[in-house]
Parts: structure tokens; sequence; C-alpha cells
């Protein structure tokens, strides 16, 4: 049993790195919930636009956390093998990762955002506007766009300060953000204060304004706390990396970027089978999605400890313990999922009334948390495995794990179950959602072999 349970000094070390993003995480959603309540307080359709379009943004958000993940690898090995040098150069690889994102994201959704939009679109049982739901969702959109800048240049500092072990002042700064976008939220969507009402529009300046708020604390602490994070000293004064670097990091790099970007297009598909089952279905998931996140951050942030932890011992030539640690972590992953899915579970019934939405889309809402709440573990296990294989630099085996799966397994299943047969949406969302088990078997067998237990920057 000692080879699953670790001593105090192992989950001091653990709550030390998880805390902090835990809690981000936490407050983030929390406040998402509450945003998200008060743009449905408008009604089901604007409720449906906002939406659709985060789900749009979704995929730059991941695609964004993917490709910093690569040179995140070498960040974290770096930092544990004291190479500070080497964590600058891969600062400059993040920025240019980030500002390639922006770019093409940007174009993609300034030119085809409304048709995008469009596909999210189905008559359903309840009769709700499709039309009214479009025009709230490019009118979100429009305002939205000016928040990629700031979210992908403060990722750059603060996924560099969590690999280096600095995860309290991201934490302070997505707490403080949160509660900007809350604040204004408040004035913006309703008209406090003097000013006018927006709608969804207010919602959307919010989250822009909470975005450059969160970008200039974490862009400007490091610079004032050199003592703690000296490789921000010059980081950016040349933009020249080493060149074997530069192409060992798009190796790895390159699979988890492309695994972030397939895998939140692979979830925004699945997103858009289920919503051939109507508008009302959008809208439920919407909320569940919403209510879901609020306790999935558990075992997010876990896996970022993951990658931290195992990372830097990694890094420091620590192998034997890097594989002890991590059956550990594996197991602590699995045991709290079950905790936190039990609590979803009790709470499920009760928090889809706070919408002001119909008795149908609550209902379905309370249904698909349950269904969630079930299978928590699994997608915990499955997550954790994710993490292991990649704080190894295990990229392209993380690529097939979870964004081939993805594509090759859940998505034909919604495909086909969505367009050919006439199921309801809840048996479809059990049945593909149940797929998971698979990856289960699979990241069992992939850790096992150990073959992610890798120093990459001897």
């Amino acid at each position: 049993m000692n080879r699953y349970i670790g001593n105090k000094a192992f989950y001091r070390k653990l709550f030390t790195v998880m805390i902090p993003i835990f809690l981000q995480n936490l407050i983030t959603n929390f406040v998402s919930l509450l945003d998200n309540v008060m743009v449905g307080q408008v009604g089901t359709e604007p409720m449906s636009g906002v939406a659709i379009v985060n789900q749009l943004l979704f995929v730059f958000n991941l695609c964004v956390f993917g490709g910093l993940a690569g040179p995140g690898i070498f960040t974290a090995q770096f930092f544990g093998k004291g190479d500070q040098e080497g964590v600058r150069q891969t600062m400059r690889v993040k920025l240019f990762v980030a500002a390639g994102a922006v770019l093409l994201f940007g174009g993609v959704l300034l030119r085809f955002g409304g048709d995008l939009i469009s596909l999210f679109l189905h008559e359903g049982e309840e009769g709700l506007d499709l039309a009214a739901t479009l025009r709230y969702g490019r009118d979100y959109l429009a305002v939205m766009l000016w928040q990629l800048v700031p979210f992908a240049a403060g990722q750059i500092y603060s996924s560099t300060m969590r690999q280096a072990g600095e995860t309290v002042l991201p934490m302070k700064a997505g707490i403080i953000a949160v509660f900007v976008n809350l604040v204004f939220n408040y004035v913006f969507i309703f008209g406090k204060l003097g000013v006018p009402a927006m709608g969804v529009v207010g919602a959307a300046w919010a989250t822009v304004l909470a975005r450059f708020v969160e970008c200039g604390i974490v862009m400007i602490w490091p610079y004032r706390h050199r003592d703690r994070c000296p490789y921000v000293e010059g980081a950016f004064r040349s933009l020249r990396v080493n060149g074997a670097l530069f192409r060992q990091i798009a190796a790895m790099g390159l699979p988890l970027l492309l695994n972030e970007l397939l895998w939140s297009g692979g979830m925004t598909t699945l997103n858009q089978c289920y919503s051939l089952r109507g508008l009302e279905v959008v809208s439920a998931f919407n909320i569940s999605s919403t209510i879901s996140n609020l306790f999935f951050c558990a075992f997010i942030a876990m896996g970022d400890a993951i990658a931290i932890l195992i990372g830097q011992l990694l890094g420091a030539g620590e192998l034997e313990k890097a594989r002890e640690d991590d059956r550990k972590l594996l197991a602590f992953s699995v045991a709290q999922s079950l905790v936190v899915g039990g609590l979803m579970a009790l709470a499920a019934p009760l928090l889809p009334d706070l919408y002001n939405t119909t008795p149908g889309v609550k209902a379905l809402a309370v249904r698909l948390l349950l269904v969630g709440a079930a299978l928590m573990p699994v997608h915990a296990y499955a997550s954790s495995c994710y993490f292991t294989l990649r704080s190894g630099g295990k990229t392209v085996i993380t690529f097939v794990f979870d964004s081939l799966f993805t594509w090759l397994v859940s998505i034909p299943a919604a495909f086909f179950l969505s367009r050919f047969t006439a199921m309801p949406i809840l048996p479809m969302y059990v049945v593909v959602e149940s797929l998971a088990l698979i990856k289960c078997v699979l990241g069992f067998c992939l850790v096992r072999s150990g073959r992610w237990v890798v120093n990459l920057v001897k």
C-alpha cells in the first residue's frame, strides 16, 4: 500500500504546488459561473450565443496552452537543473508561438466568425429564436477579439512562473482578474452606476478589461522580484534561440500544439454533433459545462502539479523517484475525483435553478451533470496519465493518446449517433463519454511501460 500513498513531506510538496493552481481555477470557474448566470438572466438566446462563441474561443485558448506546453516541458527541467539562460530561451519560443496563435485565430474569427456560429444553430423542440442567437453571438465575438493579445501575453509569463515553482502570483493575478470581470459584468450587463445596459456586449467588455488587468500583473511582478524570477533578466533583450534547442522544442512541442488544437477542435465538433438535437441542447450543455468546470478544476490542477513535480524530478536526474512519486500522484488523483464527483452529484439538482431559462433546459442540464459526476474518476485518471507522459517529453504518444483518440473514436461515434439515429441526447452523451474507459486502459499501459522516464536537459 505504501507504493501508492506518500508521507507527509510528499503531500506537503504536492499541496504547495497544487493548491494555488486549484484555488485560481476554482475562483476563475466560480466567477465564470456567476458571469454565465448574469448573461443567462438576459435570456436563453443571449446565453446560447455567448456559449457558442466561448466554444470557439476555447479552441484558441487550448491552442495557446498547447503551444506553450512544449517549451514548458523544457522550462520546468531547465529550472530544475538551475539553468536560467535555458529558461529565458524557452520564453522566447513561447513568444513566437503565442504571436502566431493570435494572428491565426484572430484572422479566422474576424473573417468567418458568423459562419462558425451558424454551424451550432438548429431547430429544437422549444422554438428558440435562431436569428437572435446568431446576432447575440456575433456582437459578443466582435468585442472578445480584443482579449486575444493580453490572454496570450499573460500566459507566457504565468506558465513560466508556474513551471519555475512560483504558483502563488499567477493565482493572485487570476483572482484579481476574475473579480474585475465580475464587478464590471454587473455594471456593463445590467447598466449600473450610470452606464447604459449593454447585455452580452457588456459581458464581453468586462472580460477584455479583466484580461488586461491579469496580463499587466503577471508581466510586471517578475521584474520587481528578480531575486525570485532571475530568468526574466534580459529574457527578451534578444529573440535569439539556440538552434539545436529550438529544433528539440519544435520536435516535442509540435505534437503538443497539434494535440491541443485537434483536441479542442474535437470537443467543439462533438458539441456541434450534440447541437443537432436543438438549440435547447446547446443551452443545457452551456449550463452543465460551466458548473462541471467548477468541480473539474480539482483534477485539472492535479494534472498541472504532476507535470511540474515530475518534470522537475526528471530534470534533476532523479528518475527512479519520479517513477515512484508519479504512482502515488495517480492514486491520489483518482481518490480525490471520487470525493469531488460525489459533491458534484449532490449539487447537480440545485445549481441549474440559478439560470433564467426553460424547465426543459434545466432538467437536461441536471442529467448531464450527473453523468459527468459518475465519470469523473475516469477522466481524472486519463488526464493524470496524459500529464505524466508529457512531463517526460513523450509528446507524440500523448498526441495519439489524446487527439487521435478523440477524432478516431469519440467523434465518429457522436457523428453517427447524431446523424443516423434518433437516439435522444442523454444516452448519446453517455455512450460517447464512456469511451474514455478505453483511454484509461491505454494510459495505464503507457505509464507502466516507463518510456516517459527521461531527462531531457542532461
